[in-house]
This record gives C-alpha cells, sequence and structure tokens, in this order.
C-alpha cells in the first residue's frame, strides 16, 4: 500500500463522515451509550464480585475443644485440621483470649464480664478458615468428627444461603455483561450499515470500474474505527469522571462503603471499553458490506 493510496483511504473516510455528519453522530451517541451502559455494569460486576469475595472470606469455622483436652492433643487436632486440603489457615484461641475478645465486642458494657475472670467457662477453641467459602460445611462436618472437638460451628443455615446468594451474582453478572455486548455490537452494526446502505449507489459504480472487494471496503472500515473510537473515548471520559465523582462522595457520606478503586482494574476496564468501541465499528464495517460487494 503506497502514500498515496493511504491518503485517498483517509480522505474518502473523513469526507463520508463530513457529509453525513448527522448519521455520524447517531453513530457516535450510539456508541458512546452503549458502551457507557456496558462500562457501568462492568464496574458493577467488578464492585459485586469484590463485595462476594469480602463477605465469602468472612465466613470461619470456629471448633471448639473439650475440657479435658491437654497440650499434645491440641497439637495432634491442629495437625489433623491443617492436614485438610481445603484449609487455609488455623488459629488457636485459648479460652483467656476469647474472654478478652468478648470484652472487647462488649465495648463501655465490659464490666458485666468480670464475675466471669475467675470462672471462665469459654472453651478453648480453633479457628479455621478454607482456602474457598464452598469447602466450609464439608470441612466442618470432618473436623467434627475429629477426637477432642467437641462442637463446630460456623454459622449453618446462613452459609449455605450466603453461597447460593453469591453463585447467582457471579451468573447474573456474566449474563448481563454478555448481553449488554451483544446488544451494543448489534446496535452499533445496524447504525453503520445505514451508513452503507445510503452509499450503496457509490459502492456499485466502484464495482463496475473493477474497484477490488478490498478497495471498496477499507474506507468504510476506517470510518468505523473513527466512529468507535470517537464514541469509546466519550463514553470512557464520562464512565471515568462519574465513577472517581461517585468514590470521592462515598468516602466523605459513606465511608463503610469501599468502591473498587484500583489504577489497575480501572483502567483495564476503560481501555477494554476504547478497545471494544474500535473493535465493533470496524467489523460492523467489516460486515455490512458483504451485500452490497456481492452485487
Amino acid at each position: 500500500m503506497n502514500f498515496n493510496t493511504l491518503k485517498y483511504f483517509f480522505r474518502e473516510a473523513f469526507t463520508s463522515l463530513v457529509r453525513n455528519s448527522w448519521l455520524s453522530i447517531s453513530s457516535v451517541g450510539i456508541v458512546t451509550v452503549s458502551l457507557i451502559i456496558l462500562g457501568v455494569s462492568l464496574l458493577l460486576v467488578v464492585n459485586a464480585e469484590k463485595l462476594t469475595k469480602s463477605v465469602e472470606s468472612s465466613v470461619e469455622i470456629t471448633a471448639f475443644l473439650e475440657e479435658s483436652v491437654g497440650r499434645v492433643d491440641r497439637d495432634r487436632i491442629e495437625e489433623q485440621i491443617k492436614s485438610n486440603p481445603a484449609v487455609d489457615t488455623v488459629e488457636f484461641v485459648s479460652k483467656e483470649q476469647a474472654l478478652k475478645e468478648m470484652k472487647e465486642s462488649f465495648g463501655d458494657r465490659a464490666d458485666i464480664l468480670e464475675s466471669l475472670e475467675e470462672t471462665n467457662p469459654l472453651p478453648d477453641a480453633f479457628r479455621v478458615k478454607t482456602k474457598q467459602a464452598a469447602a466450609v460445611p464439608a470441612t466442618a462436618k470432618k473436623i467434627e468428627q475429629l477426637k477432642g472437638v467437641e462442637q463446630v460451628r460456623y454459622g449453618q443455615g446462613v452459609v449455605e444461603k450466603l453461597l447460593n446468594v453469591t453463585r447467582w451474582v457471579r451468573y447474573a453478572s456474566v449474563v448481563t455483561v454478555t448481553l449488554l455486548t451483544l446488544a451494543a455490537g448489534f446496535l452499533i452494526a445496524t447504525t453503520i450499515r445505514m451508513s452503507v446502505f445510503a452509499r450503496r449507489r457509490e459502492i456499485s459504480i466502484m464495482k463496475i470500474l473493477g474497484a477490488t472487494n478490498w478497495f471498496v471496503r477499507f474506507p468504510f472500515v476506517l470510518e468505523g474505527i473513527v466512529l468507535g473510537l470517537t464514541g469509546g473515548l466519550l463514553a470512557v471520559l464520562v464512565v471515568d469522571v462519574g465513577y472517581l465523582s461517585l468514590i470521592n462522595k462515598l468516602k466523605i457520606s459513606l465511608p463503610f462503603i469501599q468502591l473498587v478503586n484500583e489504577p489497575r482494574i480501572i483502567l483495564t476496564i476503560l481501555g477494554s471499553m476504547v478497545g471494544l468501541g474500535v473493535l465493533i465499528g470496524a467489523l460492523g464495517s467489516w460486515f455490512s458490506l458483504r451485500k452490497f460487494l456481492r452485487v
């Protein structure tokens, strides 16, 4: 491809954009709106996944030991728990530490627990975290069967419901993003197809004069890339400004809500939006011309 040919392609693409300015503006608008919706959905999915992992990470198993368990038996039980491949961490909590933590949780009302200091009724225990939250129920049953373990608690019933909810959140997130991506692609391709249809006579004349399919198609592909890139950049600007403003407002009004603010994740989503806009614009133009190039 020589310089004059490349210059011709860019000139034709620019001329088409100016000639069909209203159609170009509507195409950019559709790309922008579609990618804004998609970008917001991706951010919602990322934050929902963060919340899900945060909730799952807080699920732990508490194994209460029998009062007669000594140091040797305690070490044996700890080793047996650690040997389970589903277990991530094991922490021993003495009855003294458990009482101290209980007092801290009571805050200003901790004085009502002073009578327990002499005859501490709390048992020694192990706090166990699994590598995956889904493994909690099965792991708890195995720990409960160990000799020297009196009782196991992990929020039976509540944990199972929590795992079901988080599972459906993930499924719904994937389905939502997939549907929005397909919808954005369909809208953009339809708009570009309208642009091609408006120039069908020009395409037919070029084919009669002997122009190759590639020669006819390339200016339209450039046009689609420009439309997709412009829409993608506008969508990125709106989503970025809006999301950062939301983060700053939540820090002041609702500081306990922590949204995803890692630059790597946000830049990946924003970059994907621009790349998707360019890709859909190019592919939309490419496939929209097939019908007319066959004539």
